[in-house]
């Protein structure tokens, strides 16, 4: 540690115009930063932006980071690519970006290029020659050895590679094999379009291209069939439910008093029921059968006062009374 005071000034001046931090001065110099601090004039000290700045120039003359920017750019320029440099050194994708220059940078349609290279490159284009042959498809091939169908296309010879639709050496017959004869008397015969076109290979529009309209079965071309109309069915006209209780004695309940909910409990149905049992001009509004299901006990204003007057609130006389808070406060 510095005991001179001067010496101790001019070596923290100089390392800070340097482009040290204060903490890194301070652990240099054995020192408090606040003391770093004192001796750096305020007009002379970085602002947050700048420090970081000159953080981040600090951290890159490392030799740690100098290393490690090394070995970036040297698994990067062989051709891998940022995601397997990123697993390789244990770092993240946007790390790698930053410690590549951004002219050495790939652009998506070359990386995309160099991936599909060294892809075909680790294929075994043995292997895979033998199984196409044997009958598997481009896209079972591309899919066990996790490359795209057309990566597969470009490693088969052009003499083995099959017609659209003809998988192995079971379908014997190919695109160019069909014979128009044969098409229409087996269609004649009974076969539809898409049978045949499995067989051969192709598509239907083929298949039915090889057959005259007048032959064709099913919908004509441009027009649509109209399917007949189906026979109303019979209603059963006067049948209705038999009740427990008779019309005439749902009336009188209804008459009496009773809501057709309630009837149609007693009878085991449903309150629709019941109201279909009942004529228009008997039936009640909303607001009379509100009232008389829900009769409002006779209790006057004066009772309500007197009751008010012994002390008890709005919710103990509406208790009493058999009213609510609001009822008892209205009449009140």
């Amino acid at each position: 540690m510095v005991r001179d005071v001067k010496v101790l000034s001019a070596l923290i001046r100089s390392r800070y115009c340097e482009g040290a931090s204060i903490a890194v001065v301070a652990r240099e110099l054995g020192v408090s930063k606040s003391t770093v601090q004192r001796h750096v004039p305020a007009q002379e000290r970085r602002g947050a932006a700048a420090a970081a700045r000159q953080r981040h120039r600090n951290r890159a003359e490392t030799p740690h980071e100098k290393a490690l920017r090394a070995q970036v750019r040297r698994l990067y320029g062989s051709g891998m690519p940022q995601q397997r440099v990123a697993a390789t050194l244990g770092i993240s994708v946007e790390a790698v970006v930053a410690r590549l220059e951004p002219s050495r940078r790939r652009s998506r349609q070359e990386a995309a290029r160099l991936a599909v290279e060294q892809q075909g490159e680790l294929l075994p284009l043995d292997e895979v020659i033998a199984r196409y042959v044997q009958g598997a498809t481009m896209v079972e091939l591309g899919r066990l050895y996790g490359v795209h169908p057309s990566t597969i296309r470009r490693r088969i010879p052009e003499d083995l590679v099959r017609s659209r639709g003809h998988t192995s050496k079971s379908q014997p017959r190919a695109r160019w094999a069909l014979v128009d004869e044969e098409v229409r008397r087996r269609y004649a015969a009974g076969e539809s379009a898409y049978a045949l076109a499995r067989e051969f290979g192709v598509s239907t529009h083929t298949i039915q291209a090889r057959i005259p309209d007048a032959e064709r079965r099913g919908r004509p071309t441009g027009k649509t069939s109209v399917s007949p109309p189906r026979p109303a069915k019979p209603r059963l006209g006067g049948v209705r439910m038999v009740l427990a209780l008779s019309d005439e004695e749902i009336l009188a309940r209804y008459r009496a008093g009773q809501s057709a909910t309630a009837i149609g409990r007693a009878a085991g149905v449903d309150c629709r029921t019941i109201l279909r049992r009942i004529p228009e001009a008997e039936r009640r509004g909303h607001l009379q059968a509100q009232r008389l299901n829900r009769p409002a006990p006779d209790v006057g204003a004066d009772t309500i006062r007197a009751l008010r007057a012994r002390g008890l609130s709005w919710e103990a006389i509406g208790a009493e009374t058999g009213l609510s808070a609001k009822t008892v406060r209205a009449r009140a």
